[in-house]
């Protein structure tokens, strides 16, 4: 109990903050948190407002400049933000806007058919986190301009020049009080900005950095198309043009592309109203719906499906399809101001529609490329019922029941996910420490065996029988191949811990592949970790300390100024006692823990078919490109 409060609790306890204040409070309820993906959320929320502009059809052009001293201003060519008074108010529309939450036009559908915005609050909000903000509209002739300080109008309204051009530019500077780092991430942003530019057709959206004299431009006649044609650029593709659906079904726009490639994997990215729906909705939902009817509906046609033969499963037609689903509708119902997923019900069945009418049209008048695309659903559907069997003989085989643990997993005596920790760990040797070094209560251990299985590569039926992947699997009590269940997680933490040399390098790679293929939700909820071990032991008199990286160690022999110093290498986790090995990487007092995050799907995916996929020539550039920034090397 805390002394420290007050028993009474009554009326005068309660605190009205006003908006701004209340903002600044609790910034991570409306832009995600305080890091730089905060900080960059806020950049973004200033273009969505151009956007919004563009999708309206009153706007082609839009400029953003990162300046020298990390403030931002963002231009369009749009309508500009009203200017005159608001009828029934004492302020001009462009002072409520600005400093005022859900004050805006985005609640009308005459003036915007379709926003990215939800709750009216992305430029206030901005405004409310910015150490300065100002604004500049052209508009009827003249050139408007009002300045706020942390959300607060510095003055009234001024006008300051006449135009003939229209549109709205805001500059604002983050507030260093509110936001860990205000240094924007060049290549972060342009990878965003990459991304609106190809959702609206049409728009040039140009950045700037005056910090290092970068520029970039970003224009695609093609639409997400040419999205689609990027993503398998690297890729061999079962037919050479993307499959394009675009209608409308009464308000809502809806455009789909998809192209297949020999890969085994999906990647279907969803949008609505620009904003990546990384947790999917109604109208992922109704895509993947339309896909798995009208190829059904086209083999049993062709007579490439027989009467006794069972129908392709969603799994067997979306293997090897890149995909991008999007949507623009007038009321999106998103899952808070993060917007993460579309909650629509009408939207499923408004996709489904139109992407069937148009899928079929589509492998109606291509009889080759719908005979290629059948041709790849039909060996997924075919390992797909070999990875079943497989499944079942394992089981058999192995004479356990699907709640049966791995006979090598040293686990944990606690029950509560919450508190419970799995330590994948390289190596008989390293386990064997693990175990021994361990708190029995709240981690468990599960040593792998040698190099796991390259999933980037291999069927389905390859990765069930696989026996390192089904023990990890058994284990987390989590399907790779059914929807992920986070309810049956046995722990919250699974943590890769392997040697720091090339070896360990690489089964770390070949672990986070299985995860990012077949267990992405597990990332995405934030349970996958890398642990990591020191590299070097120095001992200097009565003196150790462990130390994480050749930049540590070289600053701490300038520190000692000493040739005396004792130091030991560790390339491998076996070469730790047990309590050297829970000082160093185990103790959550003072182990390092890396959380394994996806910023960019489309950008991991490329990565991770780069890295471990059949083609040499694209990873031999990689590794002669970043060969000289390696950390770590192990000869």
């Amino acid at each position: 109990m805390n002394n420290h409060v007050n028993n009474e609790y009554t009326a005068k306890d309660i605190q009205i903050l006003d908006e701004i204040r209340a903002v600044r409070l609790r910034p991570g309820m409306y832009i995600g948190g305080t890091d730089k993906h905060g900080l960059h959320q806020c950049l973004y929320e200033i273009v969505y407002n151009s956007i919004d502009e563009a999708m309206a059809g009153c706007c082609d052009r839009i400029d953003i400049t990162i300046h020298e001293d990390n403030s931002v201003t963002v231009t369009d060519n749009g309508r500009g933000i009203p200017t005159e008074t608001i009828p029934g108010e004492s302020i001009t529309a462009l002072q409520a806007v600005l400093p005022r939450l859900h004050a805006g036009a985005k609640f009308s559908e005459s003036v915007y058919g379709v926003s990215s915005g939800l709750h009216g609050v992305g430029a206030s909000v901005v405004n409310a986190l910015s150490a300065w903000l100002h604004v500049e509209v052209k508009r009827d002739g003249k050139v408007h301009r009002q300045e706020y300080r942390q959300g607060v109008p510095g003055g009234d309204m001024q006008i300051t020049g006449e135009s003939l051009d229209t549109g709205t530019s805001i500059t604002f500077l983050a507030d260093g009080e509110i936001f860990e780092d205000v240094n924007y991430d060049f290549d972060m942003a342009c990878q965003r900005l990459k991304e609106l530019a190809y959702l609206n057709k049409g728009i040039e959206i140009a950045i700037k950095d005056e910090r290092n004299n970068q520029e970039k431009a970003f224009y695609f006649d093609g639409g997400i198309a040419s999205f689609i044609r990027r993503l398998n650029r690297k890729r061999a593709v079962v037919h050479s043009y993307p499959i394009y659906v675009s209608s409308m079904s009464n308000s809502t726009i809806i455009e789909a592309a998809m192209q297949y490639n020999d890969s085994f994997t999906e990647s279907t990215i969803s949008f609505a109203n620009c904003v990546n729906t990384r947790d999917g909705g109604s109208h992922l939902t109704g895509f993947r719906s339309a896909l798995t009817r009208v190829f059904n509906d086209y083999a049993r046609n062709a007579k490439i499906l027989k009467d006794v033969d069972p129908n392709l499963t969603g799994e067997d037609v979306r293997e090897g399809a890149v995909a991008i689903i999007s949507v623009k509708l007038p009321q999106p119902q998103f899952e808070g101001q993060t917007k993460t997923r579309l909650g629509n019900p009408e939207v499923k069945s408004q996709v489904e529609s139109a992407v069937a009418n148009s899928l079929s049209l589509y492998l109606e008048q291509h009889p080759n490329e719908a005979k290629a695309i059948i041709d790849k659903c039909l060996p997924a559907a075919r390992a797909r019922e070999a990875a079943r069997k497989a499944r079942e003989l394992v089981l058999k085989r192995n004479s356990f029941e699907a709640s049966t643990l791995p006979g090598k997993l040293a686990d944990c005596s606690d029950k509560d996910p919450a508190r419970c920790e799995l330590y994948l760990v390289e190596g008989p040797s390293a386990g064997g420490s693990a175990k021994q070094g361990r708190d029995r209560a709240f981690q468990a251990v599960l040593p792998l065996k040698g190099k796991i299985l390259n999933v980037e590569k291999a069927a389905k039926e390859k990765i069930i029988v696989h026996e390192e992947l089904r023990a990890i699997v058994t284990a987390l009590k989590a399907s790779s191949d059914e929807q992920f269940d986070a309810s049956r997680l046995r722990y919250h933490k699974v943590i890769i811990m392997t040697d720091a040399d090339v070896d360990g390098s690489h089964i770390r790679t070949l672990l986070l592949t299985f995860f990012f293929r077949h267990m992405t939700e597990l990332i995405n909820e934030g349970y996958l970790y890398i642990a990591q071990p020191p590299l070097y032991r120095l001992k200097s008199g009565k003196q150790e300390v462990w130390l994480y990286s050749e930049q540590e160690k070289e600053d701490r022999l300038k520190e000692l100024k000493s040739d005396k110093a004792e130091i030991q290498r560790y390339k491998g986790l076996g070469e730790m006692s047990p309590e050297q090995l829970w000082e160093t990487t185990m103790n959550p007092v003072s182990r390092t823990l890396l959380q394994v995050r996806v910023e960019d799907a489309i950008a991991a995916d490329q990565a991770f078919h780069m890295l471990m996929g059949d083609e040499v020539l694209p990873r031999k550039r990689f590794i002669q490109a970043h060969a000289l920034s390696v950390r770590n090397l192990d000869v």
